[in-house]
């Protein structure tokens, strides 16, 4: 079993800064792919950024150029980092994992951590 911790979420004013990171432990076989999802009030849970493991990266485009994912395959980590945070990044952001094991992906979630940006 994986499990994701997460860490850094807070509250920023527009135009700020958070970092967000994640940590996976467990019984982790192969990691395919690790990245940040976000859930408004209201909205469905979108992807904001992945990244493999050899470092292709996907961005959502509300995010590109403000945001950067990076991953440390040896602990197992990603960050997340944000810059020209807006009001709209305002959400529950998840950390995702994807592990392949016995010919299959498996999806794990971290708990979720707030970010609040503020006007």
């Amino acid at each position: 079993q994986v499990q994701l911790v997460e860490s850094g979420g807070g509250l920023v004013q527009a135009g700020g800064s958070l970092r967000l990171s994640c940590a996976a432990s467990g019984s982790i076989f192969i990691i395919t792919r690790m990245g940040w999802y976000r859930q408004a009030p209201g909205k469905e849970r979108e992807l904001v950024a992945s990244i493999t493991g050899g470092g292709t990266t996907n961005y959502a485009d509300s995010v590109k150029g403000r945001f950067t994912i990076s991953r440390d395959n040896a602990k197992n980590t990603t960050t997340l980092q944000m810059n020209s945070l807006k009001p709209e990044d305002t959400a529950v952001y998840y950390c995702n994992l994807e592990e392949f094991r016995g010919l299959r992906f498996y999806p794990y979630w971290g708990p979720g951590t707030q970010v609040t940006v503020s006007s």
